[in-house]
């Protein structure tokens, strides 16, 4: 930005500036304080000096602060340069007007201009960028010889006139060179491990003029993973023993790699054959043993050698790499001791057997399973055991062959003091050391033959048992023996006889001890006598024995009567000593005799009011009252009896004290209803000489309202219940006898009333007519009473006849 200051001059003798306008030269790139043009200040006539500060610079075109000016002396000033900004005659301005005012203390002021040229002056070249301080260049070893940089350096004059700079290699170098146009390259591939790891190089540029500039390039090598890494453990076969740890380590692998100077810190090993034995620590190159090698089995059995490759890395994934074939050979030791499939013999010889008898061979059974020699060879020692010595041999000695050389006849003392068994002790001893061994056990067992038979210690056998008796009751015990030694186990059993009607078998016989048992009670009445036959067998002989087993009778049976139960009515003033109702018990027993029954009456029989006649010797007896009853006078309280009546079969007179045998009793239930005295006197038959009474009295309280209701209810109920039957049974009788004719009518109707009347009482008891001696049935709550079907029974009775006295007999309907 440019401004311009217009001023009036005061004429002649006023205040301005000397020399000024004027145009002045200054060479590019001129240093601070360079003179660029001098001037003076002429005064005005007032001779005012300059304001301190003044003359100035008080503008520019183009802007600039590359000048100043400087007093001088007196009223002389000069313009100078001032450093701030470089004059470049190539890339700057090449002219500048500068504007320099001057004032005075009274304010008289005078402005001139002064052009500054800037005029061009060859300069030396210059590097661009870093490349002028030095630069430092990375190449990789390896490298094809070729490019490896290209210097570029600036001249303000030549560049601008398109004249080409001279480039050169000052520092002499058998593996680089550079060419007129600043291309630096290689003239050789370049080793890091063969030394080369850096170099300097000076390279210089001039102008056309001569001038000159240099830098150094700083080279160096960079080392790039080209070698391959180098084994240097020496050993390729390793002889290892078998049955070593997991863990061990049996060799160890060590490598270099040139392009880490011979460390080998950064090496990864691995294997790479596919196998379980061994494992290889990827960082130190040690291999360890991953599992058991048993050389005696498997695969190392037939060939003891393992190879395996290892491989050896700079790093995990790409890189170099070396492999190394590794050979193992698994020697054998003497870790298994000898042994036999069994060490444990019984062996059965026949108490016959004849000297020399070869009984066993080790050799077919014993075995070391090292796989070289000597290692797996083994011998027997001598056989030991109790009793051994003078009947048993190995023929010939250390060979394994067990012969017979001695007596094994069971019968013999000697033998027998031995339990005919004997044990021998023979150890499998490996040849090589540390001479493990094993223990043979070997039992010899004599075998009896069959010399005496089996026979029972009796021809047979008579056994008596209760028939009360319980099951597992002991009814004997049967034995038979045999006079070989030793005595065999003995089983019996029963082969026949001893069934019943209810059981297949009431024995069982203990097939151990030969004890016999019952496995039920036994019924004398059923059956008194058992022939039984029991078998004895050894396994080798079997034997037979009658066994007779007598049952003794025993009072078990209960008496039983007829009836067992029975409701009898009787009135309340029937007379003492009368046969109620006629009733009357027949009594039985299987095993007792019909004069030994005893009748008693148990609880029940309140005031004693009734009793049996006979009450003992007898199985039939009658039921009598005893005593009258008495409810006016307060004794008697109760209408109805349940007794109780017990019949016992022992007959015991009144001076014994306790039964002579066993006591079995039976039991009867009577219901006995007594009547009381009729209010009203009601014929229920036509029949002659027979009145039927009913009874009434009226029990109810007022404390009992709940009666009248739940009779209500329940009348309801019963009476629609009797309308359905009654509906049922109409078309019932619709269906199956239609009316026809109004003859038919009738009989129908009768039908109908008969049933009718017939469904509205209940008769809940029987009794006999003491007069008649028929059948009757009545009811026990109000007296109602009607013969019994007719068909059913038909009793017969006399009646006397009303001409003469004569009589006649009738059939009740």
């Amino acid at each position: 930005m440019s401004f311009c200051v217009f001023f009036k001059s005061t004429g002649g003798g006023t205040l301005h500036l000397i020399h000024l306008p004027a145009t002045s030269n200054v060479a590019e790139n001129s240093p601070p304080e360079t003179l660029v043009h001098k001037f003076s200040v002429n005064l005005s006539v007032s001779l005012s000096p300059v304001i301190p500060g003044f003359p100035l610079i008080i503008n520019s075109n183009p802007l600039t602060e590359a000048f100043r000016v400087n007093w001088l002396s007196g009223t002389d000033f000069q313009v100078v340069t001032t450093g701030e900004e470089q004059l470049d005659f190539e890339t700057g301005p090449n002219i500048y007007d500068l504007q320099i005012y001057v004032k005075d203390d009274v304010g008289v002021t005078d402005l001139q201009i002064l052009t500054v040229q800037v005029t061009d002056v060859n300069e030396p070249p210059r590097f661009l960028g870093r490349l002028a301080e030095g630069l430092d260049l990375f190449i990789a070893e390896r490298q094809i010889p070729g490019f490896i940089y290209q210097v570029e350096a600036f001249d303000p004059e030549d560049t601008g006139r398109n004249i080409p700079l001279s480039y050169f290699l000052i520092s002499s170098s058998n593996n680089f060179g550079m060419s007129a146009n600043g291309t630096i390259f290689s003239t050789t591939e370049l080793d890091f491990e063969a030394g080369h790891n850096s170099c300097h190089l000076i390279v210089e540029v001039r102008d056309s003029g001569g001038l000159k500039a240099s830098t150094t390039l700083r080279l160096t090598i960079v080392n790039i993973n080209d070698e391959i890494p180098r084994f240097t453990s020496p050993t390729r076969v390793y002889l290892i023993p078998e049955e070593l740890s997991v863990g061990t380590i049996v060799a160890n692998i060590t490598a270099e790699d040139p392009d880490d100077e011979g460390s080998s810190g950064h090496l990864l090993y691995s294997m790479t054959t596919v196998g379980n034995y061994f494992v290889i620590n990827q960082l130190t190159g040690t291999i360890h043993v991953a599992q058991r090698m048993d050389r005696d089995a498997g695969e190392l059995r037939q060939n003891p050698t393992i190879s395996v490759e290892v491989l050896v890395k700079d790093r995990p994934s790409g890189g170099q790499e070396n492999r190394i074939q590794i050979t193992f050979v698994v020697e054998d030791v003497n870790d298994n001791p000898a042994t036999c499939r069994k060490l444990t013999f019984s062996i059965m010889v026949s108490e016959t057997a004849a000297n020399r008898t070869s009984l066993l061979d080790l050799n077919k059974f014993c075995f070391d399973e090292d796989s070289e020699a000597p290692n797996n060879k083994f011998n027997f020692t001598t056989p030991s055991g109790v009793g051994s010595s003078h009947r048993f041999l190995q023929d010939p000695a250390g060979s394994g062959k067990i012969v017979l050389i001695g007596d094994l006849d069971c019968e013999n003392p000697s033998n027998l003091a031995a339990g005919n068994k004997y044990t021998l002790i023979i150890q499998v001893q490996d040849v090589a050391f540390p001479y493990y061994k094993n223990n043979i056990y070997i039992f010899i067992f004599t075998s009896p033959e069959d010399e005496f038979p089996l026979i029972f210690d009796r021809p047979f056998y008579v056994f008596n048992v209760s028939e009360i008796r319980p099951a597992r009751t002991r009814v004997g015990q049967v034995r038979a023996t045999d006079g070989d030694f030793p005595q065999s186990s003995i089983v019996y059993s029963i082969s026949s006889g001893g069934a019943s009607p209810q059981y297949p078998n009431i024995f069982w016989i203990n097939p151990k001890t030969g004890e016999l048992q019952l496995i039920t009670k036994a019924d004398y009445e059923t059956t008194s006598i058992y022939i039984l036959r029991i078998q004895a067998t050894n396994g080798e002989d079997t034997s037979s024995v009658t066994v007779t087993v007598n049952i003794i009778g025993e009072n078990d049976e209960k008496p039983m009567c007829t009836p067992n139960s029975y409701f009898l009515a009787i009135p309340v003033d029937l007379k003492v000593g009368t046969n109620i109702q006629n009733f009357k018990l027949t009594c039985t027993d299987l095993d007792s005799s019909p004069r030994s029954f005893r009748y008693s009456i148990g609880p029940g029989n309140i005031n004693s009011h009734f009793t049996f006649s006979p009450n003992a010797g007898s199985n039939v007896t009658r039921l009598l009252l005893a005593s009258s009853f008495d409810y006016e006078g307060g004794l008697d309280k109760i209408w109805d009896y349940t007794l109780l009546v017990y019949i016992t079969d022992d007959n015991l007179l009144s001076g014994r004290r306790k039964a002579e045998a066993l006591v079995e009793t039976g039991t009867v239930t009577l219901s006995i209803k007594v009547l009381p005295h009729p209010t009203t006197i009601i014929t229920t038959t036509p029949r002659p000489r027979i009145t039927y009474q009913v009874f009434r009295e009226n029990v109810y309280s007022p404390s009992a309202w709940y009666v009248p209701f739940v009779v209500t209810t329940g009348s309801v109920l019963l009476l629609g219940l009797l309308v359905s039957l009654i509906i049922l049974l109409a078309k019932a009788i619709h269906r199956c006898c239609p009316c026809k004719t109004g003859k038919t009518k009738k009989p129908l109707l009768g039908l109908c009333l008969k049933l009718s009347l017939s469904m509205n009482t209940v008769f809940d008891g029987e009794a006999v007519d003491p007069v008649t001696g028929e059948i009757y049935q009545f009811n026990s709550k109000t007296g109602a009473r009607k013969w019994k079907d007719p068909l059913k029974q038909m009793p017969t009775w006399t009646e006397p006849s009303l001409q003469g006295g004569g009589t006649r007999k009738e059939t009740g309907r």
